[in-house]
């Protein structure tokens, strides 16, 4: 196919490596631009669910995820000595033939997708970012740091949570702590941990696991949220050894393998979340630039490949890239958006706040109802 209109995708992280490929597919020419000269192949694991992987086999990596990550399709719940009060079956949110959940390694899903976006023949250039913007009816000039310029018919801002490309179009929206945060560290899977268990308890809210390969796994511990600078980098290993020492089962393993400070990352939760339209002009949000919440649905991949998903398609689907496009857009997204953000949030005011009889279970299982559905 003939590339005759073009899009700038600002960063290289899953929203834009996925939407990068699905325009490619389209035929539409794409420049990627990303500003960490590794393309930010790094981090601990994630929790990729069905709705996710849909995407993902859309994009074409599908194969390349069943094998590097590990399937499973149950949630236990924990008591925090190890003793398991529950089991329950995930949601199937991709459809029967997708496993509920895989796990993987976050540098590993990276991975995939920049072989994918390399294979699909877009222009990609590292450790270059935007610096200026100018819009006109037609398209955007763009110039970068690099000093070279240019000139395209959509720009779409996937820069992540603290997006320049959001500032530099006027939108004030910025990601607010909620209260917590998360220690997390990669370690070796011990053989019995066959799928994500959560204990509720002891000294942090929630202590859990996922499986992310045949040896490995991702751990973490929510806590209440702490000043960073108070924080030792050389001493993270220490601590979240410290706070795992109540947890048993299958923690006894791991936290006998937490002793690198470098594999143990702490960060906090926020929730952000862009009203009224995701765009000006010709720039246009996707994935964390639009919003973001805390992962107690685990659905924050899911919603940015969602996104590159929709716009994609409506990219590919109309001759007309104007404000009518791009306006629906987001009125297609963010009914869904909003219902995991605000249910992500509520879990963890629910959490901060000691409600005990809070219907959890049930606010799960309403979101990942309406999750099974198309995007």
């Amino acid at each position: 196919m003939t590339d005759t209109r073009t899009v700038l995708v600002v960063g290289g992280g899953t929203a834009g490596n996925g939407l990068t490929v699905l325009l490619r597919k389209a035929g539409i020419g794409v420049d990627l631009v990303e500003a960490r000269a590794d393309w930010n192949v790094h981090g601990s694991g994630i929790t990729t669910q069905g709705n996710a992987l849909r995407v993902l086999r859309e994009i074409g990596v599908w194969e390349e995820v069943e094998k590097h990550g590990f399937g499973f399709d149950a949630l236990g719940i924990t008591a925090p000595d190890g003793t398991v009060l529950h089991v329950d079956a995930h949601h199937r949110t991709g459809g029967g033939d997708l496993p509920a959940v895989v796990g993987m390694q976050r540098a590993d899903l990276q991975r995939i997708l920049i072989d994918a976006v390399r294979r699909s023949g877009a222009r990609v250039r590292l450790g270059t970012t935007v610096q200026q913007l100018e819009q006109d009816a037609a398209g955007v000039d763009v110039t970068f740091s690099d000093g070279t310029s240019g000139r395209y018919d959509l720009v779409v801002a996937a820069d992540g949570l603290h997006s320049a490309t959001r500032a530099m179009i006027g939108m004030s929206e910025r990601p607010e702590p909620v209260g917590m945060g998360i220690w997390r560290v990669c370690a070796p899977r011990p053989a019995r941990v066959e799928r994500t268990d959560l204990a509720y308890g002891g000294p942090c809210y929630i202590a859990g696991y996922c499986p992310t390969g045949p040896d490995s796994l991702y751990a973490y511990l929510v806590e209440p949220q702490r000043d960073r600078a108070s924080l030792v980098p050389d001493a993270y290993a220490e601590e979240m050894r410290r706070l795992a020492e109540p947890y048993g089962g299958a923690w006894d393993e791991i936290r006998a393998s937490i002793t690198d400070p470098k594999k143990v990352n702490y960060t906090v939760f926020t929730r952000h979340l862009v009203e009224g339209s995701w765009h000006r002009g010709r720039v246009v949000l996707v994935g964390d630039t639009a919003h973001s919440c805390p992962p107690t649905l685990a659905q924050g991949a899911a919603m940015s490949l969602e996104d590159a998903l929709v716009l994609a398609e409506l990219l590919a689907g109309r001759d007309d890239w104007d404000d009518e496009l791009l306006t629906a857009y987001y009125e297609r997204r963010i009914p869904r958006v909003r219902l995991v953000v605000d249910g992500a949030v509520q879990i963890c005011r629910w959490q901060l706040e000691g409600v005990r009889d809070a219907d959890v279970p049930g606010l799960i299982g309403r979101t990942m109802t309406m999750l099974t559905e198309l995007p």
